[in-house]
């Protein structure tokens, strides 16, 4: 067998493929922020910058060499580093170096790393909760097919598809933090300072974000749930007498996660999409929230890093899930 032959050789031209994507992504990331027309490093800068700190900027920017030098001086960076002069003295930036701040001076780096243990536990957390309620209500939808809660629950999910997550994360708030009062207004906690209250203060973040995911779940279990157990070895199954939640629960479900495993990783992207404008509505002190601001005051290079880190998240997020189907599908190794 060849080295790119069944599942080795599968997982390895996914990682390739994955390496080729990032590539590509940081190409046209550079070429859209730093070969547009205007005066980039003006841009760069800032409003406020003096003539000579735009000077300085186009000199650590390199603006006079040709465009595929500047590229690779950019991508040098992200593999060995960069030294940046800070007026009166040299500051190394190590690799991954995505650059400085010429808003706040601090390395770009630096910022994200600050910022994204709340971007993850907000995803994360939002993840399990879409997958339990995703799954378990597509699965009991498909269960009860043709019964007034099969209809109700398909009711919920249309009404979660075209609710947009700002409206829900709204409602949750006025419900859930003000008229009852069962929970305060979320304020992030660190997961190693007090766990407890970690959870707690991201539950209306974590349901907003899943509540709009968990109903696409939700569909695309039940349809697949009512193909599999329209197999000829489910009815294989019941013809043998085997119970009908062992039937749904052990033999038909397994059958239908597949194309639920290759959603979830498209997900993650609308997911950091969504979690922008939830960490905006909580005050979540997040990637999102740190980006909408690098946007308002035109900070490129924080702009530049945090959608190549953004980027960098929903490839191998989908690279994991290629190989997580290839695993439970062994038809696609073959394909």
């Amino acid at each position: 067998m060849s080295v790119f032959g069944g599942l080795t050789g599968f997982v390895l031209r996914r990682v390739l493929g994955a390496v080729a994507t990032l590539f590509a992504l940081s190409v046209i990331v550079y070429v859209v922020f730093y070969a547009a027309p205007g005066n980039v490093a003006q841009i760069t800068c800032g409003p406020r910058c003096s003539p000579e700190q735009v000077h300085q900027v186009a000199q650590q920017l390199r603006l006079d060499d040709p465009l595929h030098v500047r590229y690779w001086h950019f991508l040098e960076g992200l593999v060995v580093g960069h030294d940046y002069s800070t007026g009166t003295s040299v500051e190394h930036c190590p690799a991954p170096c995505l650059g400085v701040s010429y808003q706040s001076g601090r390395q770009v780096m630096s910022i994200i790393t600050a910022k994204l243990p709340v971007s993850l536990s907000l995803v994360a957390g939002a993840m399990v909760l879409w997958l339990v309620l995703g799954v378990g209500t597509g699965v009991l939808s498909a269960w009860r097919r043709g019964r007034t809660s099969e209809r109700l629950l398909t009711a919920l999910t249309l009404a979660g598809t075209a609710t947009p997550v700002f409206v829900i994360g709204l409602v949750l708030m006025i419900v859930v933090c003000g008229e009852f009062q069962w929970l305060p207004f979320p304020q992030y906690v660190n997961l190693t300072d007090d766990p407890e209250q970690w959870a707690w203060n991201l539950l209306l973040p974590w349901l907003s974000l899943a509540l709009i995911e968990a109903a696409a779940f939700a569909r695309l279990t039940r349809a697949s749930m009512l193909e599999t157990l329209a197999e000829d070895h489910i009815r294989t199954f019941r013809a043998y007498g085997v119970g009908e939640r062992s039937v749904v629960g052990r033999h038909a479900l397994r059958g239908a996660l597949a194309p639920v495993i290759a959603l979830n990783a498209n997900n993650v992207g609308s997911a950091v999409g969504g979690a922008v404008l939830t960490e905006t509505l909580f005050g979540l002190p997040g990637i999102g929230q740190e980006l909408v601001h690098a946007v308002n005051v035109v900070d490129l290079p924080v702009v530049v890093g945090m959608v190549l880190v953004v980027g960098f998240f929903v490839v191998i997020a989908n690279t994991v899930a290629d190989v997580l189907f290839a695993v439970a599908d062994r038809r696609v190794v073959l394909a």
